[in-house]
C-alpha cells in the first residue's frame, strides 16, 4: 500500500494591524464584511476575524478564500490564535492582514493598537480525531 504524502501548508510572512468597525477605518458600511457577514455589536478580539489584503485572497490569485482558517503567530500572547477571513482590507496594501479588536480593547490595554512585521499566517485545518482501527 502506498504512502500518503501529507498535505502541503500554506505559510506566509505579513504585516499585521489591528482595526474596529468605523467609517475612518472601513467602508461607509464599517459592520457588514466583504464576505457579507455583519460583525457582532459586542465584538472584541476573541470574535476571531480577520480581514486580509487582496493578493492573499483567491479572488486576485491568493491562496486563500472568505471562510478559511488561518493560524496567526507573532503578534502578541493576546492576539496570536486561530482566525476566519471573513474581510478585504484596502486595495493599497499587499501581504497584510488587519484583526478586528473593539475600540474599548485599544483604549483599555496597551498592544492592542500597532503594526507588526513578520507575522505568521497558516492554514489552518482542523486535527483529525484520533480512533482506534
Amino acid at each position: 500500500m502506498p504512502l500518503k504524502k501529507a498535505p502541503q501548508t500554506l505559510s506566509y510572512r505579513v504585516t499585521a494591524t489591528t482595526y474596529w468597525p468605523e467609517v475612518g477605518q472601513t467602508d461607509d458600511n464599517p459592520m457588514e464584511t466583504a464576505d457579507g457577514s455583519i460583525i457582532p455589536t459586542r465584538h472584541s478580539s476573541k470574535t476571531r476575524w480577520l480581514a486580509v489584503s487582496r493578493d492573499l485572497l483567491s479572488k486576485w490569485g491568493g491562496p486563500f478564500h472568505y471562510g478559511d482558517k488561518v493560524r496567526v503567530r507573532g503578534i502578541s500572547d493576546d492576539l496570536d490564535g486561530v482566525y476566519v477571513i471573513h474581510d478585504t482590507m484596502n486595495r493599497r496594501h499587499r501581504h497584510c492582514v488587519d484583526v478586528l479588536v473593539s475600540e474599548r480593547e485599544c483604549k483599555k490595554k496597551s498592544g492592542f493598537e500597532g503594526r507588526w512585521t513578520n507575522i505568521k499566517i497558516t492554514k489552518y485545518a482542523e486535527p483529525t480525531p484520533w480512533q482506534a482501527s
